[in-house]
Order: C-alpha cells, then structure tokens, then sequence
C-alpha cells in the first residue's frame, strides 16, 4: 500500500512504532533528500544561500532543540539565544586553540548541553512562567559571562577590543578547506540531517514517551513511577545540545563572527515563535515555523517595495520596517486564532481531508 491511511489501523507496537509507516514515507523522504542535495545546489545563488537557505537549514536545527523541550517535554525556555551563543564562543575558542573542526562542533554543543542542564535544574521545583523567568536569567547572565571570559581565552588579534567579538580562522576538514555558500550548506545540511533523524528516532523510545507523559500530566507520570527530575534535566541537556550545534554553525557560516549581540533576547523569542506557529510537539512542524519566519519578512519587504514603486510612492527603509512589522505581527495573531496548533496541524488536516475525499462523511 502506497497511500497513507486515515485512521489507526496498527495490530502491533513494532508497526505502530515503525520509523517508515508505509512506503510512501519512504519515498518522500527520498525525494526530500534529492531536492535538497542535488536539485538546490543547481538552481540556488548566493543570495538564496546566504539570505534564505543557510539560515533555515541552521534555524531548524535549534528549533528542533527547543521543540523537545517545549513540545514534547513541556518546559518552557526563555533564554535558548544564550544557549546558542555558549555553543558557537566554545566552537569558535576551540577551534582557534586548535581543535579540529568537526570535534569544535561537537564541544560547542556538549558545552551548551551542560549550560543548559544547569539552568535547568530550577524545572525540579517550579514550571509554567516560574521556569520561564529561571530561564530567561540565562538569556542576561551568560552574554555578560561570555564578555568576561572570552579575552582570556582567545589570542590577541582574533578578538576586539572588549572581549566579546571573536572572528574564526579559515575553517579546514580534513585538509578541505571551506570556502564557499555550497560548502557551508552541504556541511549545515548533514547536521541537520543526522540531527532530525536522531529526534525522530528518539521520540520513539521510552525517553519521548516519557516526556509526553510529563508534557500531558506530570503528577500522573510520577505517580507511574518516573523520575520527572530525571528526564526534564535530560530534556534541558539534549535540546540545549541541539542549540550549541545551531550556534556553532552560525559562527562558523553564517555570522562568520561569534559578538553577543547576535544571541539576544529576540533570537530566543523567535525561536520560540517559529516553534509555537511550526507546530508543538511535531518534527515537521519545526520547518514550517522556520520557513514562515523567515521567508514572510522578505516577501512582506518586497511587496512593500514593488507597491511603493508602482504607485510612485517613495516608500523609506523605516516606514517599510514599520509597516513590515506591523503585518509580520498581525498575520502571526491571525494564524493563531485560526489554527492555535500550527501549521503541522493545518497540514494534517489537509491531508485528512483528501484521505477521505470524495467520501468525507
């Protein structure tokens, strides 16, 4: 069978636990993987890479960080832009002393997994806005920590005045050196890849089930027998980890530069935006967030422009920034109140709907 079934027609936990559900699954994924690594590359500029394609590719890695531990484990994170900028000071200072590229990475996020757990140690004792402002002293204590620290850490010429901007060398694998927008994509594109594979296979196991029983009912899950101190830290570690390869990757690609500024408030609440419109609780649903973040900014900018030169109207950069946020907001609101669930559902039920078709009833 080829279609997908609408409806739970599984006898066995081995096929209803089954990566692949039915073969179509399988050949979308398939056809995903193509158009991403041989279709793009093709027919994408430098201007798509560098504005639209390598920071959705990065985006969606950190927003599915933050939807295990939103979505699935149900604590709320205010401060996962510090975490990102703990993974990508790390990455760039190791790689500068040395470390080999693909190991950086790694320490930037196994840094920030440990970040992360410490602050959120606080989700034993309280949760819902308590957590949330626990958390959010991370988004103003570790950017001052950061600035502190770093001048010892980095060498003189690879870090301004002040001590918080650092700029990474020119960045070798194995011998390669990485010089262009496809380079950089091919590399952000299979961390994006093992990472979602990772997710996906871990909301399979018992530690995704656990987090939703907490997620759903946290007295109900202890009273079951698990340890919800246990896997809310565990969920803090591993979305925080997830957050420190984000930030890796931006310094190394994106940003090209490692300064605080970039790892603001705004970058968490956006993150967490992309998340809330994406779809709680779903893997696809990150990648929806992403893409309608930052792809609406850009459209919204262009179209202002378009019916500014078209009416004759000179239409400035702030009165196009203004009324760009402005919409930006109100379509944010708009799609909320028609599907509070998120995009993931809006295309589950889409989908639904032609599962049934013709015999909706």
């Amino acid at each position: 069978m080829i279609n997908r079934e609408c409806g739970v027609y599984k006898t066995t936990y081995q096929s209803d636990m089954a990566f692949f559900r039915v073969p179509l699954a399988r050949s979308t994924i398939i056809v995903v993987l193509v158009l991403a690594a041989i279709v793009i590359p093709f027919v994408a500029t430098d201007y798509w890479f560098g504005a639209i394609i390598l920071p959705f590719v990065i985006f969606s890695i950190a927003a599915i960080g933050l939807n295990l531990l939103t979505g699935y484990c149900g604590q709320i994170s205010l401060g996962h832009g510090a975490f990102i900028a703990v993974g990508g000071y790390t990455a760039a200072i190791a790689y500068i002393q040395g470390v080999p590229f693909l190991l950086s990475v790694f320490l930037g996020g196994l840094n920030s997994a440990l970040i992360g757990l410490l602050f959120g140690i606080p989700s034993a004792r309280i949760k819902g806005l308590y957590l949330a402002m626990a958390t959010l002293a991370a988004q103003f204590a570790l950017p001052w920590v950061i600035s502190r620290v770093v001048p010892f850490l980095v060498p003189t010429g690879l870090a301004v005045a002040g001590g918080d901007t650092v700029y990474p060398p020119a960045i070798y694998i194995f011998g390669w050196q990485v010089e262009t927008w496809l380079d950089r994509y091919f590399i952000s594109l299979a961390f994006l890849v093992l990472l979602t594979i990772f997710s996906m296979n871990l909301m399979r196991s018992r530690v995704g089930r656990a987090w939703i029983a907490i997620r759903d009912h946290d007295v109900a899950a202890s009273i079951l027998g698990l340890d919800i101190t246990h896997y809310k830290l565990l969920a803090f570690a591993i979305s925080s980890f997830y957050a420190g390869i984000a930030g890796a990757l931006l310094v190394f690609f994106y940003f090209r530069i490692a300064h605080v500024n970039e790892f603001d408030l705004g970058l968490s609440i956006r993150l967490l935006a992309m998340i809330i419109i994406g779809g709680l609780g779903s893997i696809l649903g990150n990648f929806f967030g992403v893409a309608f973040i930052l792809l609406l900014p850009i459209f919204l900018n262009r179209l202002l422009t378009t019916v500014g030169e078209a009416a004759g109207i000179y239409v400035s950069t702030g009165i196009t920034s203004g009324v760009e946020s402005l919409i930006f907001g109100t379509l944010i609101i708009i799609f909320l109140v028609v599907e509070p669930l998120g995009m993931a559902k809006l295309w589950e039920n889409i989908k639904d709907y032609f599962r049934l078709w013709p015999f909706s009833y």
